[in-house]
């Protein structure tokens, strides 16, 4: 299996991990919302840019 060098890509498969991982660990802590929408904006724009 091809790992993509793309920072984009990786930040965008690891929200998505841990958007799974989150209610299925009941984890919680305070600004989880605002860390997983950072997280999704920064790959959203790395994507777009092309990084």
């Amino acid at each position: 299996m091809k790992v993509t060098k793309s920072i984009g890509f990786l930040l965008l498969g690891g929200w998505l991990i841990a958007t799974g991982l989150i209610p299925l660990l009941h984890l919680s802590f305070s600004g989880l919302g605002l860390v997983m929408s950072g997280v999704a904006i920064a790959a959203g724009v790395l994507i777009i840019i092309g990084r």
